[in-house]
């Protein structure tokens, strides 16, 4: 299964929704479309939608990885929403609820960021 990517720029927060799989066959590309978004417009925070991601390995792990210390350094603030069984079961094993926030729905997480 390959991987769907919708990239959103809402109010200054990056969305990006992901359907599918985010592995070392798809992060490559993930990556490069966040970086040409986050280079061409103005954005402040990152919204992450991954209720429709089946599967994440740690390649996956580390695209998202490199975008929170990209976000974080520019002073925004990374979210999670939506996340499936299996991906959050991954989260908790790496630790990434330590510095990423886990929010219940997109519009909720748009909300904390106070841009909603």
């Amino acid at each position: 299964m390959s991987l769907k990517m919708d990239l959103e720029v809402k109010y200054g927060v990056l969305c990006i929704r992901l359907e599918g799989e985010l592995d070392h066959h798809t992060a490559d590309e993930l990556r490069e479309k966040v970086n040409h978004v986050m280079d061409d417009e103005p954005v402040h925070h990152i919204l992450l939608n991954l209720g429709r991601l089946s599967f994440m390995d740690s390649s996956g792990l580390g695209v998202i990885l490199g975008r929170y210390k990209r976000i974080s350094g520019l002073g925004g603030e990374m979210v999670v929403c939506s996340i499936s069984p299996a991906v959050r079961r991954l989260f908790e094993l790496s630790g990434m609820f330590k510095i990423i926030r886990l929010e219940t729905d997109e519009d909720y997480a748009l909300h904390t960021l106070g841009v909603a």
